[in-house]
């Protein structure tokens, strides 16, 4: 009896119940996980193609792969994208730009006079024209590299398109800085908190 209530004392005390928290920050369904696997993978094709070198270990040139006309204009989409991330970004702080609802930049008006100190010259450098060719570019860079995800995958048609774009869009408000302007899903607008 005695040894009984040992054991029974020795494994309530030794049985400790820790608070088990568990939080699911994003979960993620099949397509966007396959959507999002599409674009890495295109994304690193981008950083392939570019650190490619045109001559082989005994010095001869060699000639790039063959790729599809599509490839080169998804790689390139991805290129106008990399080439012009500092400027939307900068639009985006200064609030000229947003992101919308579907994965797209929607433009707003240039408020050259409220710009922060360190933007001054950025701003002053600005036209409206060169504003607006800079977010089309990235808009139909943008749109490219959607059609090729849904190209990409067998699973995916033209009709699953804004199931595509409102993927895009997740993946650019989880991005969006804090005071970023936002879309929400039912349209209105808001500063990312």
């Amino acid at each position: 009896m005695k040894n009984s209530l040992c054991v029974i004392l020795i494994l309530m005390y030794g049985c400790t119940l820790a608070k088990v928290k568990v939080e699911v920050l994003s979960e993620r369904t099949a397509l966007e996980n396959q959507v999002l696997g599409t674009y890495n993978s295109l994304d690193q094709e981008m950083l392939l193609a570019a650190s490619v070198r045109g001559v082989d270990s005994s010095g001869q040139i060699q000639q790039p792969p063959k790729r599809s006309q599509e490839y080169k204009d998804t790689l390139a989409a991805m290129q106008v994208q990399t080439f012009h991330a500092d400027d939307i970004e900068t639009f985006k702080r200064l609030g000229w730009v947003g992101e919308n609802n579907i994965g797209l930049l929607t433009t707003f008006s240039l408020q050259k006079d409220q710009a922060p100190e360190d933007l001054k010259a950025f701003v002053q450098r600005y036209t409206k024209d060169e504003f607006n060719s800079v977010a089309e570019q990235v808009n139909s860079a943008r749109k490219t590299v959607m059609h090729r995800v849904v190209e990409m995958n067998e699973n995916l048609t033209d009709a699953d398109m804004p199931k595509i774009q409102k993927i895009f869009w997740k993946m650019n408000i989880e991005n969006a800085l804090p005071g970023e302007k936002i879309q929400t899903e039912d349209g209105t607008w808001k500063r990312k908190q």
